[in-house]
């Protein structure tokens, strides 16, 4: 009997790491220094955060999937003290946004109005209805694009000849402007691509993070969070639109979440190490939302 019992319990030990090497997590989360942490850490860090910026890859299920359970969690804790943004929404949408949230006007006149990315439907409206339904508070915190466009083209300088009107929806000019950062001076180096090799590119750049920046800076609430969607690069390396939230206070608590893609997701790639507090590592094989 006692064969039979060790037998069983073999068979049991083997089966249990049989199964344990056939799995394939969506996504593994580490530290800045590399270090495997559990989700629960970063909400809590998230929690004790004034804004956490969450960069992801666009068009990674992942990072949307863990936006929503981040934002749904932070709900349930915070309640109306957790205010979202986005850099996919443009300041002069937050009309028709605050007009969609108070339910003034339809979601089909919304989205007929509103610039929203192509992938909206799959990646950002979950995030829009759990404001809605919630009652929160969204903010548009993207320059207009025609106006990146104009400083791609001509410079801040031609900021100054905008409208009053216009500059409202605007960081206060001038704005200030580091062209020895790391990430701006590597989009100088991006030779060969067309567009792309003008000094005034990374300005471009430089607009929508000192925009978004402002924007979230502005709509801060005492004693809650303001949780902030973007591409990971507006935010990565601790420059962007965290350089520029410096400048306005050096006190404000600031959390960030990055999102990269390995071949392995069991460690950290010693390029990805001090990227963000917390990065998400997904397999380079996931799905693509588009």
């Amino acid at each position: 009997m006692m064969r039979a019992l060790l037998s069983s319990l073999l068979a049991l030990f083997i089966m249990s790491h049989s199964l344990a090497g056939q799995d394939k997590p969506a996504y593994a989360l580490f530290d800045a220094q590399g270090r495997q942490v559990t989700y629960q850490a970063l909400l809590e860090r998230a929690l004790s955060s004034d804004v956490v910026l969450f960069g992801e890859l666009h068009n990674n299920p992942i990072s949307h999937w863990l936006q929503l359970e981040l934002a749904t969690d932070l709900h349930a804790r915070l309640g109306e003290r957790l205010v979202l943004g986005a850099e996919m929404f443009e300041t002069d949408d937050q009309i028709l946004l605050d007009e969609y949230l108070s339910g003034t006007i339809a979601e089909r006149n919304f989205k007929a109005e509103a610039k929203l990315w192509n992938n909206y439907d799959t990646d950002y409206r979950p995030l829009v209805e759990l404001a809605r339904e919630q009652g929160l508070r969204f903010v548009a915190t993207n320059i207009p694009r025609r106006y990146a466009a104009l400083v791609n083209r001509l410079g801040f300088e031609a900021l100054e000849e905008l409208g009053e009107q216009a500059k409202r929806l605007l960081p206060p000019l001038p704005v200030a402007y580091d062209p020895e950062l790391p990430g701006y001076k590597a989009m100088l180096d991006m030779g060969g691509m067309p567009g792309h090799t003008n000094e005034n590119f990374p300005r471009a750049q430089a607009i929508k993070d000192a925009t978004m920046a402002h924007f979230i800076y502005q709509n801060l609430l005492g004693g809650g969070v303001f949780l902030h969607f973007h591409g990971a690069y507006h935010s990565n390396h601790y420059e962007g639109i965290v350089w520029y939230l410096r400048r306005l206070s050096e006190r404000l608590g600031q959390l960030t979440i990055s999102t990269v893609e390995q071949e392995e997701t069991g460690s950290l790639e010693e390029s990805h190490l001090g990227m963000a507090d917390f990065i998400i590592v997904v397999p380079a094989t996931m799905t693509k939302t588009y």
